[in-house]
């Protein structure tokens, strides 16, 4: 009789001590998690260090480098201007590392023992604390260049006098729920895609372990779902660290130049 093989989508999210409890302390732990985060970060150093060889004849991954950094500024530049070559290298930093966290976390380590990929993107806390560090980022420069007129950014041009309380509060509760909109969208996306990944993974060795010719066929239909699954994965690890590089940039650019005063 086929052993039962139990669903569990939510194990691989779920964060460990690295090493048995070894590198464990009283007051901190050295996890899964805050490991990945450092393969992640060594991936995003070593990537732009082998970018930054300055040769005359460029190699494959120096222009890849520079072709990732010049997108980036046309970004930061077209939605903010010329100032927006400033906040270049921040939102080149999230684009990058949000990048690498959300391909690092598809890619099949797993094969190795005890070497399970952790994505780091899956968890709030994370994508969290990349949305308060840019929305901080975002208040900082308002109020640097406009002082208390920053405020006037809640209040959009040629609104009627009695509608300018509520009208504010309603911009200001808009503008503050920006960093969670931006980690949550982060956050879904990659949860829900893994998630989705590993319970039809799990249906495939159900399928198998019944030894029938349903189960086969519904095995092979779920691999082939899966396969078109990854390539979506893929694709939607990019598109989630341009829209978060992308929205950073807007938001910067509402800081710098108080748009909604233009309309």
């Amino acid at each position: 009789m086929a052993a039962e093989h139990s669903i569990d989508p939510m194990h691989q999210f779920s964060i460990s001590p690295v090493g048995g409890g070894a590198l464990t302390g009283h007051f901190a732990q050295f996890t899964n998690s805050a490991l990945w985060m450092l393969i992640v970060t060594g991936c995003v150093v070593l990537f732009m260090w082998g970018g930054m060889q300055r040769k005359l004849i460029p190699g494959r991954w120096q222009v890849a480098a520079e072709s990732l950094l010049e997108f980036i500024n046309s970004l930061t530049v077209g939605n903010i201007g010329p100032e927006g070559r400033k906040f270049t290298p921040w939102v080149f930093t999230l684009f990058s590392f949000i990048l690498i966290a959300n391909l690092m976390g598809l890619m099949p380590f797993g094969i190795v023992p005890a070497f399970h990929p952790f994505t780091i993107t899956s968890q709030f806390s994370l994508t969290g604390v990349l949305a308060i560090i840019s929305f901080s980022t975002v208040l900082v420069v308002g109020f640097w260049r406009h002082g208390f007129h920053f405020f006037s950014l809640f209040i959009p041009h040629g609104t009627p006098l009695p509608m300018i309380p509520l009208i504010f509060i309603i911009e200001l509760i808009s503008f503050m729920v920006r960093p969670f909109s931006l980690a949550l969208r982060l956050f879904v996306a990659m949860i829900a895609g893994h998630i989705l990944m590993d319970v039809f993974a799990n249906f495939i060795v159900n399928g198998i372990q019944t030894g029938s010719m349903m189960g086969g066929g519904i095995s092979l239909l779920c691999l082939i779902f899966i396969i078109f699954m990854s390539a979506l994965e893929l694709l939607v690890c990019a598109i989630q660290a341009y829209i978060f590089a992308l929205l950073t940039s807007l938001y910067l650019k509402d800081a710098i130049h108080l748009h909604k005063l233009d309309h």
